[in-house]
């Protein structure tokens, strides 16, 4: 390559273009881990991402995130070329979301070339999940609230805003907020406590951790293709967020540093005003703090804990409506039991209980109390738990995967009811259930519905992408066509899952035009809301109201279809 280049090419593109590749951000053998990872997000779900950022932090911020989410990871190099700003901005952009945690920092070592020393380079990814959370945090607040109360409510509210905190800056900010001065401090600590308790708050991964090139052995591993680690390779994006997790013994440890936070609260002063964001030189000292290994230690919003428990009071809610209230009882109980067992958050079962721990946990419960262990087995058998095959260790362990595929097909057979009528529902429901392609005219005959009809529903659905199609050629005596259907529900989930980030996004949008349209009104003291004033105040209250429930309806489905 470097023959070829040298011999063909003037001195300056040579230059140019040698040193593209010296700051390749990877490998070549991480291009196509690349594109995986871009192509998990969604077109409309980019767009929705991009403008809440905008929302949050303003239109530079923006750019530097679509930059990072449509092409995947990136060196500053390549962020500066592809955003066209000045490399100040583009630091400052990266350090805005790094704190707000809407981009993790990773450095790769490379391996120089030409008898070089390996280099060390820092890339920046987005984390589309935690941008897209922002759209949850009325929420989040609202569980902390009601399991936590106000206090609790206050201080995480603040982390919300402003994205990480010290215990310092956390103290402070509850002084000022409670205006009781150095009294409220111990209030703070208790709220603080129990919010990491909870495990609602957790401390900050690592800024920029290290990975290592694979070793030669690794390589050669990998080349001979085993079929397991095919299934165990991760990303190299999958690699930095598991590299900059803090161990899960020091995630939620508080009581080392507590102290120390304490002392330094009172000799410090700091600029924070309550319901303000914190200027952006602030935000880079405390980001340089905390990557040059400062004993300042930040913290953030726990995003996997309040999924893991807005997951589990979908799964609940569903099995209510499609079971029975006893097997909704049963199955919190279930959750309640295994949620801090859980390891991950994507988990298929719930962890194994026994019969007895559940029994205990099910007669704490409203309705539950005149539940025996024959009615507790009965609704373990409707949830679909296999019975133990020995008395002694009767455990069970609930199949959650299948309970949200349940919900993810009633969530689509509802959309198609809405959409295309009741015919086209009784088919899309009958090919939801069929484990095989299903020719045409079993279908009409199945559902009664005219094959002329039945053709024309079925094409409709094919085409708007909530079908598969395949036509088989019969060569017998007299040669003849059959067309087959089916689903693919990973292809469909993908498809209404960026259907529903269109909706959300101009759900958002619409919002923000009522707003802007009434900006005088809003404007105005209340005092002078009155006559005609006081009915177009009322009548935006209204239509945001509106609107706003139905991003969060709509967000319930969001989460259904992507992070359950």
């Amino acid at each position: 390559l470097y023959y070829d280049v040298t011999s063909s090419l003037p001195s300056t593109l040579t230059c140019s273009l040698l040193r593209f590749f010296l700051h390749s951000p990877s490998p070549l053998s991480t291009v196509k881990e690349r594109k995986q990872s871009i192509a998990m997000v969604s077109p409309h779900g980019i767009k929705l991402a991009v403008y809440l950022i905008s929302s949050y932090f303003g239109d530079l911020n923006a750019k530097v995130c679509d930059c990072l989410l449509r092409r995947g990871t990136q060196t500053l190099y390549q962020v500066v070329s592809s955003t066209e700003l000045s490399r100040t901005n583009v630091k400052n952009c990266l350090l805005v979301l790094i704190h707000h945690n809407c981009v993790q920092a990773f450095a790769l070592r490379q391996p120089g070339g030409f008898g070089e020393e390996p280099k060390i380079i820092t890339q920046y990814m987005a984390l589309f999940d935690n941008i897209i959370h922002k759209l949850r945090f009325p929420k989040f607040i609202e569980i902390v609230s009601e399991e936590l109360g106000k206090e609790c409510e206050e201080i995480f509210e603040g982390l919300l805003q402003h994205g990480r905190l010290s215990l310092t800056e956390i103290i402070e900010r509850y002084k000022e907020a409670s205006k009781q001065g150095d009294s409220s401090a111990d209030t703070a600590r208790d709220s603080f406590n129990s919010l990491v308790n909870a495990r609602f708050v957790e401390r900050c991964p690592a800024p920029d951790p290290l990975l290592e090139p694979p070793a030669p052995e690794e390589t050669a591993a990998k080349k001979r293709g085993a079929k397991s680690a095919k299934i165990q390779a991760q990303t190299m994006e999958q690699q930095a967020l598991a590299a900059a997790a803090p161990m899960e013994s020091m995630r939620f440890l508080v009581e080392d540093i507590w102290n120390d936070s304490v002392v330094r609260a009172d000799k410090r002063t700091t600029d924070v005003k309550c319901g303000m964001k914190r200027k952006q030189d602030d935000v880079e000292s405390n980001t340089k703090d905390h990557a040059t290994g400062g004993k300042e230690v930040l913290w953030r919003a726990n995003f996997e804990e309040f999924i893991r428990r807005l997951r589990h009071k979908a799964c609940v809610a569903n099995v209510k409506v499609r079971v029975n209230n006893d097997a909704a009882i049963v199955l919190a109980a279930t959750l309640e039991l295994s949620r801090h067992s859980e390891t991950k958050l994507r988990i298929d079962n719930s962890v194994p209980q026994s019969i007895n721990a559940i029994y205990d946990e099910v007669i704490k419960r409203e309705g539950g109390l005149g539940m025996d262990l024959e009615r507790i087995r009965a609704s373990l058998d409707d949830l679909g738990c296999e019975a133990p095959l020995m008395e002694i260790d009767e455990t069970y362990s609930v199949d959650l995967k299948n309970i949200i595929e349940q919900a993810r097909i009633e969530e689509v057979e509802s959309i198609v009811l809405k959409r295309y009528g009741r015919e086209a529902y009784r088919m899309f429901r009958l090919l939801s259930k069929a484990d095989r392609l299903v020719e045409t005219d079993k279908i009409s005959d199945t559902t009664f519905v005219e094959k002329k009809d039945a053709v024309k529903i079925l094409f409709k659905l094919w085409k708007d992408d909530y079908l598969e199609m395949k036509k088989v050629i019969a060569r017998a005596a007299k040669q003849s066509e059959f067309i087959l259907w089916k689903i693919n529900k990973q292809s469909l989930w993908e498809h209404i899952l960026d259907e529903m980030y269109h909706a959300a996004l101009n759900l958002r949008l619409r919002i923000t035009h009522e707003k802007e349209q009434e900006k005088e009104i809003l404007q105005m003291p209340k005092d002078k809301l009155v006559g005609e004033f006081g009915n177009k105040y009322m009548r935006l209250r209204k239509v945001c109201i509106v609107l706003e429930s139905s991003l969060m309806n709509l967000d319930d489905s969001l989460m259904l279809f992507h992070d359950f």
